[in-house]
């Protein structure tokens, strides 16, 4: 059975778990949400590294052949240990996120936003600027990961942490938003009405891709998914209910 597995620190991959379901290329999906320690966004790097093996360990359990880092916290510091650490291919939302915008014009103005974990690694700016990119703003926006997980991805609340982040900024002039946290495509509806003229990078869609070019999966007859996580499995699962 071509099984694959994807973990975060709680419900934000499932964004990724949904495009990878959607586009059907495994037999089943295993996913695992460390929710008991979300966020990771603002933990230390050995912190995360460590989370990350375990997570790997525990999906071991379940024979999986291909594993997606669906948390671009984790994708930022810990890829490399779990790739040491796997006997199958180990993919990061952070490459697919850079991989999804090679063909876009190098004078574009980039905003990127994410954890505070994954801006201060510089991943991302590095691949960009090594890339061609030029007009990069980096933002961390560390209050996104909690709301989403409480389910508020619109409304007042929303748009006074829009302003209290991005107020300063020119929005008519910013081309391509990158999502730099899987938990972000949830808030995409009031990020595209902010940024109304820009082009917003999902880490879900960009995976998916990567997967068919790069390793050549094609779409399987059928794909079913099981949920698993450190801390109120029903809560990731009504989550779940609600969006796959």
């Amino acid at each position: 059975m071509n099984r694959c597995g994807i973990f975060d620190s709680g419900v934000g991959g499932l964004s990724v778990a949904k495009e990878i379901l959607k586009a059907k290329l495994f037999d089943e999906i295993i996913y695992f949400g460390d929710t008991a320690r979300v966020p990771y966004g603002n933990k230390n790097e050995s912190t995360i590294i460590r989370y990350s093996l375990e997570a790997l360990e525990f999906l071991k359990n379940f024979d999986i052949n291909f594993l997606v880092v669906a948390c671009n916290s984790a994708s930022s510091v810990a890829i490399e240990e779990l790739r040491k650490e796997a006997s199958f291919p180990v993919v990061g939302v952070i490459e697919a996120g850079i991989k999804a915008i090679e063909n876009e014009n190098r004078n574009s103005n980039i905003l990127l936003i994410g954890t505070k974990r994954t801006i201060e690694s510089n991943k991302y700016q590095f691949l960009l600027k090594k890339m061609g990119f030029k007009n990069i703003v980096s933002i961390s926006t560390p209050l996104f990961v909690p709301l989403v997980e409480e389910g508020i991805v619109e409304g007042k609340i929303i748009d006074d942490v829009f302003d209290l982040y991005f107020g300063k900024l020119n929005r008519e002039k910013i081309d391509i938003v990158i999502l730099g946290c899987t938990h972000y495509p949830f808030l995409s509806s009031s990020l595209q009405k902010y940024f109304f003229n820009a082009k917003l990078i999902h880490s879900g869609q960009a995976i998916v891709e990567l997967l068919k070019k790069d390793y050549g999966l094609k779409e399987v007859n059928n794909t079913t998914i099981k949920l698993f996580a450190s801390d109120n499995p029903k809560a990731l699962k009504d989550f779940a209910n609600k969006i796959l």
